[in-house]
């Protein structure tokens, strides 16, 4: 039985840790260079950050229920598999397994080598292997390295996993928490507070021309607007992903009736907060509005303040808002932030992903090995599968588009799962609810809507949809082949 052979290891602060941690990894650092280059509108930057925080908040609510009636890992997969069935389920672990998870952890893990790459310039400036498309150097390198590492420690016990996360989440809270300080006091005598919020619902999108050329800003209609912030989304959506990783575990979690859904709110709210005042303090800081630099960036506040949010060197905004504050060794600083901020969102990723594949291959889908848990309980064979794959997309210079197909992907089985509440309201009526989703049915169901149009929205106006609708479907014909003649046994693992 499961709940013999799994250390009930953590707590609520834990499970908070956990999702707060996965949360933050570098994208807050970066992502509003591009969407302010979309919008080119503090009120509107601001705003879908705001709306993107409502929508994980929201998110987070309605699994609390299933959470609270699922307690077991597997999580999500769980729900989905308890709602629609195995093939469904299946889908979304392989999904999850393809690029959700293993992608987002090779892409963090190379953002961890790239930015060691500050303090150790050969990483990133070496090219070691170059193929085609594919380009690998050290960063890559430094990346495989750090999953392996962080595979090794969870491996070895989930207190040592623990550990880590509370150590790195709350450092990277603390850092972070200083920076939007820092930046919104200063901000008040910079006078970008002014300029930047002046005209700040005038929205103008800047785009490149078929060179590569950046082309002048153009005013944008409001159906123009509306079809921006439904695709620029996705960017301030990747950052607060992996928000529902702590359901994974909850087999490991004690009380996880009432702590998975305590811990689901608690992490989303804090990391919304933070994600907002963060960008609140980038615009005290910066000029929103900038010109592209040519050349060779040199830190100097002349250079940062032309290039502003939107053009800021290699979309590095944390770098110039806090080498507005503290000059020369921001740089090393922001590296040092970055760095302890992926290294503890991946070990968050690799902690909980391997038992979501524990509990695919418990149901017969997944490798034989993945469902055997190692003397420290912990399901070591799923940890290293889960690594390798990750290690080969880290490898492959395919990580950057994968993130894409890996946020629309969460988005397409956030709904699935959401709309598996509303069925199992009715075909399960009498089950045992210890958490009731909050507002239900009007913030699941404006979950629902907020969803499907960012969804749609992104299948019609962005190309790369299109390669994870394809990943999603590729997942029909494995279940039939490879899986579908195993599924023997048709027990949940609520009933284990």
């Amino acid at each position: 039985m499961e709940e013999n052979t799994t250390k009930k290891s953590l707590g609520l602060l834990d499970a908070t840790f956990l999702v707060a941690g996965s949360m933050i990894g570098s994208g807050i650092f970066i992502v509003s260079a591009e969407m302010s280059r979309d919008l080119g509108s503090s009120g509107w930057l601001l705003f879908t950050w705001l709306i993107t925080g409502v929508i994980t908040l929201f998110g987070a609510l309605s699994y609390g229920e299933l959470a609270a009636m699922f307690p077991k890992a597997g999580g999500q997969f769980v729900y989905i598999r308890e709602a629609w069935g195995k093939l469904p389920s299946f889908l979304y672990g392989w999904t999850t397994f393809a690029v959700i998870q293993t992608g987002v952890i090779a892409a963090v893990g190379v953002a961890f080598g790239k930015f060691a790459g500050v303090f150790f310039p050969v990483l990133v400036d070496k090219t070691l292997f170059e193929y085609g498309a594919i380009t690998i150097n050290g960063a890559n390198f430094v990346g495989v390295g750090s999953i392996l590492l962080l595979t090794l420690i969870n491996a070895r016990g989930i207190n040592y996993g623990k550990i880590i996360q509370a150590i790195f989440t709350s450092s990277k809270l603390i850092a972070l928490a200083v920076l939007i300080v820092a930046g919104i006091v200063v901000g008040f005598s910079s006078g970008f507070f002014d300029a930047n919020f002046e005209n700040m619902w005038h929205a103008s999108a800047i785009k490149k021309d078929d060179l590569g050329n950046w082309l002048p800003a153009a005013d944008l209609t409001s159906i123009g607007l509306m079809i921006v912030l439904s695709t620029t989304i996705i960017n301030s959506l990747f950052s607060s992903d992996a928000w529902n990783n702590v359901t994974f575990i909850a087999g490991d979690i004690r009380n996880p009736e009432k702590n998975l859904p305590r811990s689901l709110f608690l992490g989303t709210f804090i990391v919304t907060i933070l994600y907002i005042l963060a960008n609140v303090a980038y615009l005290g800081l910066l000029p929103l509005h900038g010109t592209p630099f040519e050349g060779d960036f040199v830190y100097t506040r002349e250079a940062v303040q032309s290039t502003g949010i939107q053009f800021a060197s290699s979309d590095r905004v944390g770098t110039s808002a806090a080498f507005m504050l503290f000059g020369n060794v921001a740089n090393m600083l922001m590296a040092i932030l970055i760095m302890i901020s992926t290294f503890g969102c991946n070990n968050g990723l690799i902690m909980a992903g391997s038992r979501l594949f524990y509990a695919m291959s418990k149901d017969g889908l997944f490798f034989k090995k993945a469902s055997q848990l190692n003397s420290f309980g912990v399901p070591a064979w799923a940890m290293w599968i889960q690594a390798l794959w990750a290690i080969i997309l880290c490898c492959s210079g395919s990580y950057g588009i994968l993130i894409k197909f890996a946020t629309f992907g969460s988005m397409v089985f956030y709904i699935v799962t959401i709309l598996g509440l509303f069925k199992l309201r009715r075909t399960m009526p009498d089950a045992n609810r210890p958490y009731k989703a909050f507002g239900y049915p009007v913030i699941p169901f404006l979950y629902l809507v907020f969803a499907v149009i960012i969804c749609v929205s992104l299948t019609v106006f962005d190309k790369n949809t299109l390669g994870s609708i394809l990943l999603i479907l590729a997942g029909i014909p494995i279940y039939y082949l490879a899986f579908r003649k195993k599924d023997t046994h048709s027990d949940t693992l609520i009933d284990q």
